[in-house]
């Protein structure tokens, strides 16, 4: 064979193996959950399927600091402002902020910088997921002094869908992408067990899931490694909590601990110790209890695709949630002569 028809072949070869895993990539589904777009997992097995409750816009739009009833520190899990959005339609003026832009934590002096920056309202909100409030408590014990100033955006920080997406070429993943999302889907659907994708993205059995999830493969949903890695919230966690929000006396403030995906459905005894400390504390509702209950009647409650409570579980979190504020605030204070 002469030089240049080897050289031909090779080229031949590998433009055949270029094209096919361009069609392959282009014709997989352009992942729409966090856990599925990290992991390579399908979302023609893994994505919801039920078509999300609407929220009118006016009840999403935040209001500046020194306009608020209620200032929600939270993270993730407040970022669409979902669950805001029915304190908000009840009446009361919410502006929301995040752990990440102050460090990860709260200090000693929260409730002084707060009103330094103009607040005036009548409740302070402290929302964490499970998994990272242990990191959260430990640089707030240590923490005398806030050091960056206070800022919040009017509108979402994240905007959910608002339809199951339609099928569209996906041009902006990696060559290999469609390869990689075929293998670890199949080897998700090949077995019982779970299994673990990219970025510590696992496919686990849920018992009686497709009674809780719409997507096709119903019988697995997607979680995030780092629930099970960070370990268990302890009891003492919960003192720090109590002993952070007694040293606050300007406001009342209230916690929302959101339970793992993985706690809900998998391991619903994870951080046992700090719940039963919890229920008793006094800082907020039972958030452990509430998503024991809500995930058998609430279908998606958590997207199967995704590591957070759907827009669903959302607003149902929202309605606990007033409850919550109106035993502390029973009426908005701009409806209050």
């Amino acid at each position: 064979m002469t030089p240049a028809k080897l050289w031909l072949r090779i080229f031949v070869a590998g433009f055949l193996v270029i094209s096919s895993l361009l069609v392959l990539t282009l014709a997989t589904p352009i992942p729409y959950g966090d856990l599925s777009r990290i992991g390579l997992m399908s979302d023609r097995e893994f994505g919801w399927t039920q078509e999300p409750p609407k929220v009118a816009p006016e009840y999403l739009h935040a209001v500046p600091l020194d306009q608020a009833d209620i200032v929600v520190i939270g993270d993730s899990f407040s970022m669409t402002h979902r669950w805001q959005s029915v304190l908000v339609k009840a009446g009361y003026k919410v502006t929301t902020a995040f752990w990440g832009q102050f460090d990860e934590r709260l200090c000693g002096d929260f409730d002084a910088w707060l009103a330094r920056a103009g607040f005036k309202g009548k409740l302070v909100i402290v929302e964490s997921v499970e998994r990272i409030l242990q990191e959260r408590m430990r640089y707030t014990r240590s923490c005398e002094t806030m050091k960056r100033p206070f800022a919040a955006r009017t509108e979402p920080f994240a905007v959910p869908l608002e339809h199951v997406p339609g099928f569209a070429l996906n041009w902006g993943a990696k060559l290999t992408s469609g390869l990689d999302t075929l293998k670890y889907t199949r080897a998700a659907k090949a077995t019982t067990a779970d299994t673990v994708s990219t970025d510590r993205t696992k496919a686990r059995t849920v018992v009686n899931g497709c009674e809780m999830f719409s997507h096709r493969l119903c019988n697995k949903a997607l979680f995030f490694g780092e629930d099970d890695e960070n370990g268990e919230l302890p009891a003492a966690d919960v003192a720090a909590m109590q002993a952070f929000t007694k040293s606050q006396t300007a406001f009342p403030m209230l916690w929302m601990v959101i339970p793992n995906k993985t706690t809900t459905y998998i391991d619903p005894l994870h951080s046992k110790a700090f719940v039963e400390a919890f229920k008793t504390s006094g800082l907020g509702p039972d958030l452990f209890a509430f998503t024991q209950e809500k995930k058998t009647r609430i279908r998606d409650f958590y997207f199967p695709n995704d590591t957070h409570l759907s827009m669903h579980g959302q607003l149902a979190l929202g309605e606990l949630m007033l409850g919550e504020v109106r035993k502390i605030v029973p009426e908005p204070p701009s409806r209050t002569p």
